[in-house]
């Protein structure tokens, strides 16, 4: 996707302000910044204040924290035309961070002053409706977290991220993965080789294919 070169072009691209008009557009264009960053940038640490509200314009988030033993919990990917900041409070007038919030590519970040931007729409009733709905994808987001650390096998923690994330899962090495998913090297193998039997996966060039969407979610739905 290419880069945006003014906040109006940022905002109009963006679903979440779909419902704005001309003269809204106009003023959240006055409090807000376009940022273009390189990969490995880390956009914020976990429990950091952030006096901003931001969005993904282009580019991969990884989402992850640090445990006492500074091993690194994969969490979540945030994709383009999405928020990247967590909203657990609107009484306050700044943000803080669950979690540490890294780019996996080059990307492109709209900030928005978030006291303005609380002040100009929110306190008026404008994108209520949208600040919900992100609020509640990262509920599901949590839960999913919650499924695939604590309840969900093996089988059905690969079955998870081919079904959400095939471009990621093929785009990394089978090490990586299975550190990402906590489970051995050797248990990745066996589990691919398995949906290769049943025809819901195959491979081509080193790559994994879905054969059959509906077979691979019934795999981590069961």
């Amino acid at each position: 996707m290419e880069k945006l070169h003014s906040c109006k072009d940022a905002i109009v691209r963006l679903s979440f302000f779909s419902s704005l008009n001309e003269e809204q557009i106009e003023l959240l264009s006055s409090i807000s910044t376009l940022y273009n960053y390189s990969k490995e940038y880390v956009v914020f640490y976990e429990k950091e204040t952030n006096d901003s509200i931001l969005f993904l314009l282009n580019g991969l988030v990884k989402v992850y924290k640090i445990d006492k033993h500074n091993n690194e919990i994969f969490l979540h990917y945030i994709y383009p035309n999405s928020m990247i900041s967590e909203i657990s409070n609107l009484n306050k007038s700044s943000l803080s961070s669950f979690s540490n919030v890294m780019l996996l590519e080059d990307s492109q970040i709209l900030s928005i002053d978030y006291k303005k931007f609380k002040e100009f729409f929110i306190e008026k009733g404008y994108l209520c409706f949208e600040l919900t709905n992100e609020i509640i994808l990262k509920s599901q987001q949590l839960q999913s977290l919650i499924n695939r650390e604590f309840i969900f096998n093996s089988v059905a923690k690969v079955a998870t991220m081919l079904y959400n994330d095939l471009n990621i899962f093929n785009d990394l090495k089978r090490a990586e993965i299975s550190l990402m998913l906590h489970i051995q090297p050797e248990t990745l193998s066996r589990v691919l080789n398995r949906l290769k039997r049943d025809n819901i996966i195959d491979s081509k060039g080193g790559k994994i294919i879905v054969l059959d969407k509906e077979a691979l979610m019934s795999v981590y739905e069961e």
